[in-house]
């Protein structure tokens, strides 16, 4: 006798999404970002970007292929936006080898290790970037300017980060009145004129992405808006009780990698819990562990590690939150 076949037990949902079509939504999402790093750090932003893509796509195939021996899933789309958030993540200036060692890492070790999509645990991109950081910290941290095409930035070679500014000034005895000489305006960090990742400079550009994923009903609102809030809310406190000693709430919002972590990263279909109270508690991890990395940490960024740290939560989440089994709450009526 053939082997039976074993499906799963209803009931079944019917959709013409698919795991592809999402991917391609937040590709498009991302493109305001990546336009917006173009204008501001020329050609450099597209060979990094370039680089990482192609990188993760040729990774993934090798090791499918020649290693693992398994299906090809390039096609997919989830290599392709690996790489896209992977150089997000990226100086514009970054060595291109050390761009395709964070590739092989995020794709051999943080994806494909764990059996490939849907099995990994923690964010691949994120684990790129966490590793270059970790292992090449003073190439990790050299952002270059702007290019000089008018732009309101000082011309040169490169410059501190928004919040890296406002991490060693406050080491260096200056309040926040001071420093607020030195940083980028509310506006230009609304519109990108500033400096740091190539994906995470423009918040505009980032909220754009983030309401087309939500209006596709790509991610639901739960997870940005609650880790956005969480950190307002908390640099809020600090910022009225010692306005000289901490940055306001929109400063935290609009700087680093808030906005790309927020809609982009944190949101991640597959390390991200499964129900809504089980988004809101990771969200509001993230968000509490971003500020305390942000205000008493030795780093100025702490999205990245907030995000793979509750990443690692998730199955415990997901454990005590599980959704709602069918019919479980259907009483049996006598007529």
């Amino acid at each position: 006798m053939s082997q039976p076949i074993i499906i799963s037990a209803s009931p079944h949902v019917h959709s013409e999404r698919t795991s592809k079509k999402i991917m391609y939504d937040v590709v498009i999402a991302l493109i305001p970002a990546f336009l917006v790093s173009l204008y501001v750090f020329g050609i450099n932003a597209f060979i990094v970007t370039a680089v990482a893509v192609i990188s993760c796509l040729a990774f993934e195939y090798l090791i499918q292929k020649y290693l693992l021996k398994t299906e090809i899933t390039i096609g997919d789309g989830s290599a392709l936006i690996t790489g896209i958030l992977l150089a997000f993540n990226l100086p514009s200036g970054l060595p291109i080898w050390m761009i395709i060692v964070g590739s092989l890492v995020a794709i051999g070790i943080a994806k494909l290790s764990f059996g490939g999509l849907g099995f990994n645990i923690f964010n691949p991109a994120l684990v790129g970037r966490v590793f270059l950081l970790v292992s090449f910290p003073v190439q990790m941290t050299m952002w270059p300017t702007a290019v000089e095409n008018n732009l309101s930035m000082a011309d040169g070679v490169t410059g501190a980060t928004t919040l890296g500014m406002i991490k060693e000034g406050l080491m260096f005895g200056e309040t926040m009145t001071e420093i607020a000489t030195k940083i980028p305006s509310t506006i230009d960090l609304f519109l990108g004129i500033t400096g740091g990742s190539i994906g995470e400079m423009s918040a505009i550009a980032l909220l754009i992405g983030g309401i087309y994923l939500l209006v596709r009903k790509v991610i639901s609102w739960h997870i940005p808006v609650t880790m956005l809030v969480t950190m307002a809310v908390i640099t809020g406190i600090f910022w009225v009780i010692n306005p000289e000693q901490y940055a306001n709430p929109l400063i935290h919002i609009l700087s680093g990698g808030a906005l790309l972590g927020a809609f982009f990263m944190a949101t991640d279909l597959v390390t991200s819990p499964m129900t809504k109270k089980g988004m809101v508690i990771f969200a509001v991890g993230i968000g509490v562990i971003t500020v305390v990395i942000r205000l008493f940490g030795a780093y100025p960024e702490g999205v990245s590690f907030a995000i793979l740290i509750m990443n690692a939560f998730v199955p415990l989440i997901n454990t005590y939150f599980k959704p709602r089994r069918f019919g479980a709450n259907i009483k049996s009526k006598i007529v």
